[in-house]
């Protein structure tokens, strides 16, 4: 199943919650409802059922029913890239880390797409300046 962010709000408590339609086929939405139980809501608007969470997961996202009917959103890409950052030390683990969070939140604008090479003297560069 497929989520998207639709909102986010302030619950009376102070907690931010993030709101996020679900989309799927028939088979995963019946089955989303069964897991959601009571807590099953849909958009007054749209119909489309509604997922609700204290913690975001990113713009788009999806959900996995676990064996035991929970809804969990499917974190798999950020274990791996904390894994793969984990694994180097100092600035390519840290590039590593900040390259991945920038693909994974969707930030393009943060992704450097150059890299600057030093000049090289040349021969002739190096004679004049004897």
């Amino acid at each position: 199943m497929k989520v998207k962010l639709l909102r986010s709000y302030r619950s009376q408590k102070g907690n931010v919650t993030f709101v996020y339609t679900v989309s799927g086929n028939a088979k995963e939405l019946e089955a989303f409802k069964i897991a959601q139980g009571d807590f099953y809501r849909e958009d007054t608007t749209t119909g489309a059922p509604l997922w609700f969470t204290t913690r975001y997961i990113r713009q788009t996202g999806n959900l996995i029913i676990t064996s035991k009917g929970k809804i969990v959103p499917d974190m798999s890409e950020f274990d791996q890239a904390a894994s793969l950052a984990s694994q180097y030390n100092g600035d390519f683990g840290n590039e590593l880390a900040k390259a991945a969070a920038a693909k994974l939140l969707d930030n393009k604008a943060n992704v450097s797409t150059t890299v600057e090479t030093p000049a090289i003297p040349t021969v002739d560069a190096d004679l004049n300046n004897l």
